[in-house]
């Protein structure tokens, strides 16, 4: 009774995780947004001290979120998840081994900190990978679709915030100063 009324809603428990064509093309455009952070993110690691690593650490999240973009659905594949959760648990211990080190040394504001920025990323690619796996199965209502948009526009915010404060820019190390 009223299973019909709540399908077509996307309330119903027999609802796709995406049934609502606003609320898919919102949740793929905050994935090819955030593709696209993710894939500058890596780009700009390239005259980084030991840029293979923070290159994987962008390229991966990069990849995976392209394919969320095209294909929601694809984060319930078994090959899919796996990939993200085995780079989820890595930088998951990468940011609290950032961490760690911030508490420890820091001497400024933590953005003012390349372990700070970088603390900041591994963060970001953390939260959205496991936005994106719960997508899969869960329905993805206003406010997850909200904090979808409000994480795949913060990383730019952040990164204009950070070029445009000559502060900052003046405290960034020798390596941080050729990238756009």
């Amino acid at each position: 009774m009223g299973s019909r009324a709540e399908s077509s809603t996307g309330t119903g428990q027999g609802a796709s995780p995406l049934a609502s064509s606003g609320v898919s093309r919102l949740w793929r455009l905050s994935n090819l947004a955030m593709a696209v952070f993710f894939g500058l993110a890596g780009v700009v690691q390239i005259n980084d001290p030991d840029p293979g690593l923070w290159i994987v650490a962008y390229s991966v999240p990069a990849a995976l979120t392209l394919v969320v973009s095209f294909n929601p659905p694809i984060a319930d594949n078994v090959v899919w998840k796996s990939l993200s959760d085995l780079h989820s648990v890595a930088c998951a211990v990468g940011a609290a081994i950032l961490g760690y080190s911030l508490v420890a040394n820091a001497q400024k504001n933590i953005l003012h900190e390349e372990e700070g920025r970088e603390l900041f990323g591994l963060l970001i690619v953390t939260v959205w990978m496991s936005l994106c796996r719960s997508s899969a199965k869960n329905s993805l209502g206003g406010v997850r679709v909200a904090i979808a948009i409000f994480l795949s526009l913060f990383p730019f915010v952040m990164w204009l915030y950070i070029y445009m404060n000559a502060e900052m820019r003046a405290s960034w190390p020798s390596h941080c100063k050729t990238v756009i």
